[in-house]
């Protein structure tokens, strides 16, 4: 943790007033927490990473890391929201218009990305969607088929095809008051019910050149290069605050529910047992976080590969450790109001988001093997 943790003092009353006791309430609704994210943005949290010549916190990566895995032991739902709104914030302070960087400061603006497609499964950088030149402007049209706050943001960080240039992508910031723009799929799903993640679909949307996030073509390298690193390192805060909620939630029913002929289910040693499994997992996915982010701070040659195991570790361990805290708290993990329930549903969603589990893997093997990173 930061030496200078004033944002997590700022943050501390707003999750327990506001964003725990609404948590269950807006997963039941499948409802979206602007409240929270008002009142994140009131409280300059929305800025958190933007710079301070543009009005904001001027905060990093780690910092980042903390709020999200702070606001997810309560409500993974909307650590997701602000997970993907710092992720959109970071090309668009390397990249974007200083107006809108300035909305993001002062908590007037959300943002998100709008990268998975239908058309590319789980390869988000090699986008299917077009940019179509029309004068300073271009036209997008697409079929995203996953994007977080679809229809709550004030803006998507998308990926097309580039207009001109050779190469894989480009990226663009599209504010969601263009026309052309619709998410006609209310999101009723699983878990992370609450985060309005749905498809969004684009006709002829017609965006300036001026809002494009670096170079046409140039989209693999943002994606890689500017992005990734900071992508997986929040999911897997999300996952890393979920996986804290549902060991507090299971630590606190066994040591307070008894037996009838007396003692408390945590005398059981075999129980006792599983619960230091599920530590162990969390704190194996803390130490892949830490090592990435120190390779992050430090500008390592490394931190290319350090990362990406971030997401997919802290994944794997969340759906672990949220199995173990539905087994040792028993029947009682199946009622709405001991909380673990939720937070076993939320925790599904991590290892399948692109790039899934399988995908990292993958690519870190390659990077074992000396192979080229993709085909």
């Amino acid at each position: 943790m930061t030496t200078d943790a004033a944002y997590l003092a700022t943050l501390e009353p707003i999750v327990t007033d506001l964003i725990k006791p609404l948590a269950a309430e807006l997963d039941r609704e499948a409802r979206f927490p602007r409240e929270a994210i008002t009142k994140l943005g009131e409280a300059g949290l929305l800025g958190l990473i933007s710079a301070k010549d543009v009005g904001g916190m001027g905060h990093g990566l780690r910092e980042a890391t903390e709020v999200v895995e702070r606001i997810a032991r309560d409500c993974p739902a909307t650590a997701m929201v602000v997970t993907m709104h710092y992720a959109g914030t970071t090309l668009i302070e390397l990249h974007g218009p200083e107006d809108i960087r300035r909305d993001i400061a002062a908590g007037r603006h959300l943002t998100t990305l709008a990268w998975s497609e239908s058309g590319s499964r789980s390869h988000f950088w090699a986008p299917v969607s077009t940019a179509t030149a029309d004068g300073d402007h271009v036209l997008l049209n697409a079929s995203k088929s996953m994007v977080t706050s679809a229809g709550e943001a004030d803006s998507y960080v998308w990926s097309s095809q580039p207009v001109a240039a050779e190469g894989a992508s480009t990226i663009w910031i599209v504010e969601t008051k263009h026309d052309g723009l619709k998410s006609p799929n209310p999101f009723d799903g699983l878990g992370l019910r609450a985060n309005a993640s749905a498809p969004v679909a684009a006709t002829d949307v017609r965006v300036p050149l001026a809002h494009r996030l670096g170079e046409d073509g140039g989209g693999q390298g943002v994606m890689f290069s500017d992005e990734l690193p900071t992508f997986v390192n929040l999911i897997g805060s999300v996952s890393i605050g979920l996986m804290e909620g549902a060991l507090e939630r299971a630590v606190a029913h066994v040591t307070r529910t008894g037996f009838a002929a007396g003692g408390k289910l945590a005398d059981l040693p075999t129980l006792r047992a599983q619960l230091a499994q599920a530590r162990n997992a969390l704190d194996g996915a803390r130490g892949v976080r830490e090592v990435a982010l120190k390779a992050i701070d430090e500008g390592s040659e490394d931190t290319f590969r350090r990362a990406p195991p971030v997401k997919a570790v802290a994944a794997e361990a969340a759906l672990l450790v949220t199995d173990t805290a539905m087994r040792v708290c028993g029947g009682a993990a199946f009622r709405k109001d001991v909380g673990i329930e939720r937070l076993f549903r939320d925790s599904r969603a991590a290892a399948i988001m692109a790039p899934t589990t399988e995908v990292i893997n993958d690519l870190v093997a390659r990077m074992m093997c000396g192979l080229p990173l993709m085909d």
